[in-house]
């Protein structure tokens, strides 16, 4: 019976010494490409907007994005706002009030751009205290993300987990390290982010040495 256990025991052994041996090692981290490119800024549905035509505070006003993408000005009606960005929405202002008014000057000025917090989103989700899906800032690292998911959760693998990012050709994943981030200030895996990307951080497992 003793040697049973003892080969047991030693089979249990080996396998924990393997585990924390793959553990230790790393494959050539290969830096995803950061494919997003600042555009300039396209209105969306929601979006609160204020147009100034000079000389004419009359026509001036304040107006919501609809869910249909139209806003109204007075003399115009109804007036497609959704999918330009302000500089070509203050062009169509313009043309339309040429009927009405000599040289009209008109801007477009986003005071809240309610919409971009849809378009532009990145996600945590799996072990963390609390899966995400915030709006996409420029400059945006994966520990950022981590932090506004709460951290890592205790039964998280942070030195296995991957981020997933979107490209022509479909979604690719990288490694991250999270582990070697927080206790050896590690940054190699500390990626900067772009929009549609997936942070996933799987459960511990006992056979890969993970307590």
């Amino acid at each position: 019976m003793n040697s049973k256990v003892n080969a047991f025991l030693s089979f249990v052994l080996g396998l924990f010494l393997s585990s924390c041996a793959f553990l230790g090692q790393k494959d050539e981290i290969s830096q995803p490409e950061l494919t997003y490119k600042q555009q300039p800024y396209v209105i969306g549905v929601s979006d609160q907007l204020r147009v100034d035509i000079w000389r004419n505070t009359d026509l001036s006003r304040a107006v919501t994005v609809r869910p249909d993408g139209y806003i109204t000005m007075p003399l115009m009606g109804d007036v497609e706002a959704e999918g330009r960005t302000p500089e070509a929405l203050a062009e169509v202002i313009r043309e339309a009030l040429l009927e009405v008014i000599k040289k009209p000057e008109v801007t477009v000025t986003v005071e809240t751009p309610v919409s971009i917090a849809y378009q532009f989103r990145v996600r945590a989700m799996g072990q963390v205290n609390q899966p995400v899906s915030v709006a996409f800032v420029d400059g945006m690292t994966v520990m950022d993300l981590v932090l506004a998911a709460g951290g890592v959760g205790t039964y998280g693998a942070g030195n296995r987990a991957s981020l997933n990012r979107l490209t022509p050709t479909g979604y690719v994943e990288y490694p991250v390290y999270l582990n070697d981030i927080l206790d050896e200030g590690d940054i190699t895996t500390n990626y900067y982010l772009q929009p549609s990307d997936i942070l996933t951080i799987p459960e511990k497992k006992f056979w890969r040495g993970e307590f």
